[in-house]
């Protein structure tokens, strides 16, 4: 039985979406292809109909996280929101649909070719930053403040003791605030 072009369209788009969540979920390298296809009642050997290569798949669902994580990024939101946001319990629990950056950016810069789509992420959220802060040093700034947010999201999921871990985003989260009411009175 053949499939239409929209079936073999849509079932592309699912393993994309599937990829993405688990590799923010779990990392590139701890996610298989048999697994993953499995979770999606699809062969392994599926899956090269739908792409070249693992990697393939992985420049391809980490443009997609970061087109998904920017949306919420990008929407007129001040930044002491985004900040309160991305700092939370509730972005903590779900990296699976969380920022890319905080999973992904270690192993993508382990692989010997860090991802261009790492750069253009990093980029527009600098960008973004620096466009809501009031200062004459916003493009410093916007390194720190985005620096902070991911090592300290980073860093909450990594430790076993749930009130470091709270502690680690509430103590970041902070002196993010305080740095933003600093620049927007200086």
């Amino acid at each position: 039985m053949r499939y239409s072009e929209d079936h073999k369209a849509k079932t592309h788009q699912r393993i994309i979406e599937e990829a993405a969540r688990l590799f923010r979920q779990k990392g590139v390298g701890a996610t298989g292809l048999q697994p993953l296809m499995k979770t999606l009642g699809l062969t392994h050997g599926g899956f090269y109909a739908h792409f070249k290569s693992k990697d393939e798949l992985v420049e391809t669902a980490l443009r997609y996280s970061a087109d998904q994580a920017g949306t919420s990024f990008f929407k007129d939101a001040p930044l002491a929101e985004y900040i309160h946001s991305y700092l939370s319990a509730t972005h903590r629990e779900d990296a699976g649909t969380g920022c890319p950056l905080t999973t992904l950016s270690v192993e993508l810069g382990q692989r010997g070719t860090p991802s261009p789509v790492t750069d253009e992420m990093i980029d527009k959220r600098l960008q973004a930053i620096e466009k809501r802060l009031d200062c004459d040093n916003a493009d410093e700034q916007s390194v720190l403040m985005l620096c902070a947010m991911v090592g300290a999201l980073m860093l909450s999921r990594s430790v076993n003791d749930k009130g470091l871990s709270d502690r680690l985003l509430q103590t970041t989260r902070d002196a993010l605030m305080e740095q933003i009411e600093e620049a927007q009175y200086a």
